[in-house]
């Protein structure tokens, strides 16, 4: 199964937008629907935004209208651009490949840390 590497979080203001990647190891064509989680402090892990490998997407009802998923399966990519962001978005995000046969979760990467302050 593919390696999962996130990047692109830090600080930012209120009202403020980041643009978070996934690199894969290997190829996510057709094999993983491809998921953004988000952990804040003493919450559960929230589903942020999925994107199926037919590029349908789906977005939790906080982030949607606000942040976009898409996919570069020939860059082995995942990114999540999020737009007018609020305190309540600061948490971990996570980067998740779901395996399309077992319906699993079966990658996850380390987590990239979102915190929106001013």
């Amino acid at each position: 199964q593919v390696q999962l590497v996130e990047s692109g979080g830090g600080l930012v203001q209120p009202g403020g937008s980041l643009s978070l990647s996934c690199a894969a190891s290997g190829s996510i064509e057709s094999i993983y629907a491809m998921h953004w989680y988000r952990q804040a402090p003493g919450k559960k892990r929230e589903l942020v935004a999925s994107i199926s490998s037919n590029n349908t997407t789906r977005y939790g009802p906080s982030v949607k209208g606000r942040f976009t998923i898409s996919r570069d399966n020939a860059k082995n990519m995942v990114y999540l651009q999020m737009n007018s962001l609020k305190p309540d978005d600061t948490a971990v995000y996570y980067c998740c490949a779901h395996d399309l046969m077992s319906s699993l979760d079966v990658s996850w990467g380390q987590g990239t840390r979102v915190t929106v302050s001013s």
